[in-house]
């Protein structure tokens, strides 16, 4: 077991993370801990369940352990995995010279003798990995790193399944603050995706995606969440009856080390995944036999924050996505949404974590607004359901807040919103707040029920979001203490840069009415903010 004969939990987990980072801190950048650390932990989980089905082989068949391993050998779908004994742990822990060559041979020969199942997953991890014709990390520091791994046992009565998802939540905030999107982006707090799961109360047979997946968190909630609404425990553990169909999950990841995380992760979980490469409002992974965007009953993504994408991704796109609007520049939150819409069978339900401004912006300017105009489509369409403003400080690359928007093709209370102010309910913490269960659980628990609650939530019509200038932003409708809303930094920039966006447009749109009449904007008039 793994300490004490007792499953390793969180906090143990966490000392356990920062003495593997400490080891090879210096030679390796603080963000890029994880790209040794998880595969490692990877192959050590593999590496102790493949002990562990061995034993269980030779339990249920009265072999012995030896006898076991040669039947495993000779038939490899009595275990999840197999591998060969020069890769299980043991081996590994006997290595004294070229570790880095041995470790990045090891991971090879796992994916290759699993094809069917790692074919892709670990072709990019290198422990021999030089720059500036020096290596990163030596095989001395390697050997420390796998002689601090080897403290805990990690087979299947030892951890959780998800160890790999919370070893990388941890490795994220302890050490990617202060590095901006690239180092966050990937990673939704573990009480946000149980929301989602439980809210979007995924059933036996479905089809989920997620069209930006990072390390596969979001569908991962959704498997669990099926399993403990559904699932039979057996041995200790909860597992899905054999008359009940599991989930089939989709999701695409931009990001080639995230997606390999995604991939080991899901795998991890035994969980029937479709990850695939590559950038999704380019070039989406998921088309149906006709040639457009294959269709799920259910979405969960997070979304990179006002993402910048020029105008062309939403004018020349081939899939027919954008047909409530073009967002701006400035912001693709709604480019977004349009594509996890599009992805939707017609009784296809989503959620997606998004900017607060997401919802508010440009209500109540003057004229037109780009993402206001979207929203009033959404709107006017009975299609948004549900917005659940988050407490700030939560998400490892901001202070922000968040929302989590639920839309609905098949409404439970057509012409109304559920609106939710969460932003109270949270555990302070070091460095990052947290949502308990509890407070999960009380959410939850308000969409479940449809309930307005003072100083909590409300119920709105349609009609009154289009009063409102179609701004869905929670504490404009649900307020506490009397406190006024605060516009956070990043809300405030995304605000002037689609102002500057709106400013150009419509000098472009003066310099053709004047060049009609056979006038020229006098010189520097132009683009200037006096103009």
């Amino acid at each position: 077991m793994a300490t004490n004969g007792k499953p390793l939990d969180y906090s143990t987990l966490s000392g356990w993370l920062w003495d593997a980072a400490c080891v090879i801190r210096g030679p390796v950048d603080a963000p890029k801990f994880k790209d040794y650390i998880l595969p490692l932990i990877f192959i050590k989980r593999l590496s102790d369940v493949y002990e562990d089905e061995v034993q269980r082989v030779a339990a249920d068949l009265g072999y012995s352990l030896d006898a076991a391993e040669d039947l495993v050998a000779r038939d490899r779908t009595l275990v999840r995995f197999y591998l060969p004994p020069k890769v299980r742990w043991p081996a590994i822990r006997r290595v004294t010279t070229g570790l880095g060559q041995y470790l990045t041979d090891v991971v090879r020969t796992v994916g290759r003798e699993n094809a069917a199942k790692l074919q892709g997953v670990l072709d990019a991890v290198d422990f021999n990995a030089t720059a500036a014709g020096q290596r990163i990390v030596g095989d001395d520091r390697l050997a420390q790193l796998v002689d601090v791994l080897s403290r805990h046992r990690l087979g299947l009565d030892d951890v959780e399944p998800d160890i790999l998802g919370r070893a990388y939540e941890y490795l994220l905030q302890k050490f990617a603050e202060g590095q901006g999107q690239s180092a966050g982006e990937f990673y939704t707090p573990r009480a946000v995706g149980v929301l989602m799961a439980r809210i979007l109360d995924p059933q036996p047979g479905m089809r989920v995606y997620d069209p930006c997946c990072g390390s596969g968190g979001l569908l991962i909630k959704c498997a669990l969440r099926l399993l403990e609404a559904h699932g039979e425990r057996q041995n200790g553990r909860l597992t899905l009856p054999h008359a009940l169909a599991p989930l089939s999950l989709y999701g695409q990841e931009i990001n080639a080390a995230t997606f390999t995380i995604a991939r080991m992760n899901t795998l991890i979980h035994d969980l029937d995944a479709d990850i695939r490469p590559g950038d999704t409002m380019a070039r989406p992974a998921f088309l149906a036999d006709d040639g457009g965007l294959a269709r799920f009953d259910l979405v969960t993504a997070n979304p990179m924050w006002n993402q910048t994408f020029p105008a062309s991704q939403y004018e020349e796109d081939p899939f027919g996505r954008f047909t409530k609007g073009a967002p701006p520049s400035s912001s693709a939150d709604w480019g977004w949404v349009q594509h996890m819409l599009a992805s939707l069978h017609d009784t296809g339900r989503m959620a997606v974590v998004l900017d607060t401004g997401a919802v508010a912006r440009g209500s109540g300017n003057q004229g037109s607004n780009k993402e206001r105009d979207i929203r009033k489509a959404f709107v006017d369409a009975d299609l948004v359901e549900c917005v659940i403003l988050l407490p700030e400080n939560l998400f490892v690359n901001t202070t922000a807040p968040g929302i989590v928007m639920v839309l609905n093709r098949a409404k439970r209370h057509p012409g109304e919103v559920l609106l939710v102010n969460a932003s109270r309910l949270f555990t302070k913490g070091r460095p990052k707040n947290a949502l308990s269960d509890e407070h999960v659980a009380q959410v939850h628990a308000l969409y479940a029920d449809w309930r307005a609650e003072e100083g909590l939530s409300a119920v709105i019509t349609t009609a009154e979001a289009a009063r409102n200038d179609y701004n869905l932003s929670p504490s404009r409708y649900v307020t506490q203490n009397g406190e006024d809303e605060v516009l956070p930094l990043e809300e405030a920039v995304v605000l002037l840069r689609e102002a500057e966006e709106e400013r150009k447009e419509a000098d472009s749109q003066l310099a053709q009415v004047l060049h009609s009449l056979g006038i020229r904007m006098a010189p520097g008039l132009e683009g200037s903010h006096d103009a």
